[in-house]
């Protein structure tokens, strides 16, 4: 059974184009490669709707870089929060846990803490979308491929033939078999990485009370900060047009180099504040005033994906979560999702691509966008350890964390993805035959 359609599509395609998952990275994609007349794309979700989990996302410049580049500035400022004025550069302050000393601060220049709530972001995006590409209750089965091209099948039977297949379904991607099949490559799936994260939404009113009753500067509820100490530490920034904080208290358990949930654990769980509490004995004033705000915790245990070796395999790709599933710890993990969907949608819009050379297309995408990728998962681990005074020869020296935390993100947040499809274009020989 061919996937159903009701939107208008082109008699003879250039290419026919589907992709697995309805996330912020897929639907970007979508959005952007429905904009060429001369593609057909379908883009299959899981869930009975779009919907997002999880509340704060941090965009670095970067990523407010791609997310312009794909057409969705506008949708975006609409919901976008910043860093007060005067503190409109700063990305995070940081501060010493136990006492609230103030350490350093990262600074964004133009941008700051560029944040949203990840179901508001989706929703604005998924407004630009055309009728009839979506279809839900698509849960990935089987990909398989031949001479003519690509199949996947879902859960419900159905089943779409294309050109192309993009995976962007996550980090429990079912895509990902198929482009690194375990007797080839062994288990590359998700990973615990030893840190279980608390959360909460707190209203802004009510953390700025709590943090003056605790005796400390307001400031510390109204800009974005992060309390450092050893094996934890705790972040802020508003969300919701600064109605609401986004709170994440993260404890890492570093006693194995190879940590383990127990069996069947599930990875998102309810727990007491009491217990949330427990965790950071002898920490601060702010950082108690901080939790006690949270009255029902969510814990999560934060999971990874080791580097892969590949992302395309022939007509397929892994891209976003599916390919690099990250840490949280530099805010990056949406924005390489992003940065993926505006390198793609370059190359796939451009009319040199064609049935015939599509495989070759993905594999110059990945060529250029692999050790990238795979970069900021390292430094996204690397960062962790840093702001828990475990960070490779710097440890509880806090002069030299915060010469490190001044500077270690100029690289990730000054990066323009129109690099990166000028490198594929070459690769490719488009820009030679262009212009000969």
């Amino acid at each position: 059974m061919q996937a159903d359609t009701t939107t208008s599509t082109p008699r003879d395609p250039r290419l026919r184009i589907g992709i697995v998952g309805g996330g912020i990275g897929g639907v970007a994609l979508a959005v952007a490669l429905s904009r060429q007349p001369d593609l057909e794309v379908h883009l299959f979700e899981a869930a009975e709707r779009f919907s997002e989990i999880g509340a704060g996302v941090s965009f670095g410049p970067n990523a407010v870089r791609a997310i312009s580049l794909l057409g969705l500035e506008t949708a975006y400022r609409r919901i976008a929060d910043a860093s007060p004025a005067p503190f409109e550069d700063v990305w995070f302050e940081w501060r010493r846990g136990r006492d609230e000393a103030y350490l350093t601060a990262s600074l964004a220049a133009g941008c700051g803490q560029s944040s949203v709530h990840r179901a508001d972001f989706l929703n604005a995006i998924v407004a630009h979308l055309p009728e009839g590409i979506a279809h839900f209750g698509k849960r990935c089965r089987t990909v398989a491929q031949d001479a003519e091209g690509v199949c996947v099948r879902f859960e419900d039977d159905s089943e779409f033939r294309g050109d192309l297949l993009i995976g962007y379904d996550g980090i429990k991607s079912a895509v990902r078999e198929h482009v690194l099949p375990v007797a080839d490559y062994g288990e590359v799936g998700p990973r615990w990485s030893g840190t279980q994260a608390y959360r909460g939404l707190v209203p802004t009113e009510r953390l700025r009370r709590a943090i003056v009753e605790a005796g400390c500067d307001e400031r510390l509820a109204m800009v974005p900060q992060m309390y450092l100490g050893p094996d934890r530490h705790i972040l802020t920034f508003p969300v919701k047009q600064a109605a609401l904080i986004n709170v994440v208290a993260f404890i890492t358990d570093r006693s194995s180099p190879e940590p383990r949930l127990p069996e069947g654990a599930p990875w998102v769980v309810e727990v007491s504040q009491q217990a949330m509490l427990d965790d950071f004995p002898g920490w601060g004033a702010a950082s108690k005033a901080i939790l006690g705000c949270i009255d029902h915790p969510t814990r999560w245990a934060l999971h990874e994906l080791p580097e892969l070796p590949r992302y395309a395999r022939d007509r397929v790709l892994i891209v976003g979560d599916a390919a690099h599933a990250m840490l949280p710890h530099q805010g990056a993990g949406a924005g390489q999702a992003l940065e993926d969907a505006y390198v793609l949608a370059s190359l796939l819009g451009d009319p040199a691509c064609d049935r015939d050379g599509a495989a070759t297309v993905l594999s110059a995408f990945e060529a250029v966008r692999h050790a990238r990728a795979c970069r900021v998962q390292v430094t996204s681990r690397e960062a962790g350890e840093l702001y828990e005074y475990c960070g490779e020869e710097i440890g509880a020296d806090e002069v030299r964390l915060s010469a490190d935390l001044e500077r270690r993100f100029d690289w990730l947040w000054n990066h323009d993805p129109r690099d990166d499809v000028t490198a594929a274009r070459c690769r490719l020989g488009w820009e030679y035959r262009r212009s000969a």
